[in-house]
């Protein structure tokens, strides 16, 4: 049996948010807030990565695509729309059955598991984690998982908070401290910085494309830029 990624805590964690996970103004609000950023920055490397038409609406047509800790589907939704065939897994089986019936409202196909990635058969163009690796028992083993499902010539895009003395205080301090996330999603122990993100993924044979930040103002929100201190993303690739 393969050794798991999963954190029974954690999914548990996970799982109790369920009920709520598409309500924009629940449990799940910054996730709602987050995911608008996140999409922005995944076409970009769609489109970059493959020489795609950045006006198409289906640039991801005849791809896979394999969302890891997919929650209820806010971004393997997305990614259907956009015209792949979809596999998202979670270790929650309560936001799997969430994310089953809320794909079905929506028209749309997407294999949805209640699995570990270590589970997963096969190979994926695109590959997404978004704000999973920091909750994971061995972040080594979990990049080498992912990197073993994806395809030649594919793409892999990560996210996570950063490990900073600013992201531990709105993320942690405030965010959960004011209820905005639910108290005990986060561990800064387990916050990884992007030169560490970039040694996990050079031991599991791949190679950084682009690092980008998340910050955030007053005035715009959050949003991309090239502060990476309170969350980044990342895209990688098979190197070589």
């Amino acid at each position: 049996m393969a050794k798991t990624s999963i954190v029974d805590r954690e999914a548990a964690h996970f799982g109790g948010l369920a009920d709520d996970w598409w309500d924009p103004n629940g449990s799940s609000a910054m996730l709602h807030k987050l995911n608008p950023v996140r999409l922005a920055y995944v076409r970009d490397m769609i489109d970059m990565h493959w020489q795609a038409d950045e006006h198409g609406f289906k640039p991801l047509q005849g791809k896979t695509a394999l969302d890891v800790g997919c929650g209820a589907g806010l971004l393997a939704e997305p990614l259907a729309r956009l015209g792949a065939q979809v596999t998202a897994v979670d270790a929650a089986p309560e936001l799997i059955e969430v994310a089953k019936d809320h794909a079905v409202g929506q028209g749309l196909a997407i294999d949805y598991r209640a699995v570990g990635v270590e589970q997963v058969e096969g190979k994926y163009d695109l590959v997404t984690s978004m704000e999973v690796i920091e909750h994971v028992a061995e972040p080594q083993a979990f990049v080498n998982d992912l990197a073993k499902r994806l395809a030649p010539g594919g793409l892999m895009i990560l996210s996570t908070p950063g490990k900073t003395a600013w992201s531990k205080l709105l993320t942690i301090t405030l965010a959960e401290g004011l209820g905005q996330i639910p108290r005990g999603t986060h561990d800064f122990d387990k916050f990884i910085d992007p030169e560490t993100m970039r040694g996990l993924l050079a031991q599991a044979g791949l190679e950084v494309i682009d690092f980008e930040g998340i910050a955030i103002s007053p005035t715009r929100g959050l949003h991309l830029s090239e502060d990476t201190s309170l969350n980044y993303l990342v895209a990688a690739r098979h190197a070589g």
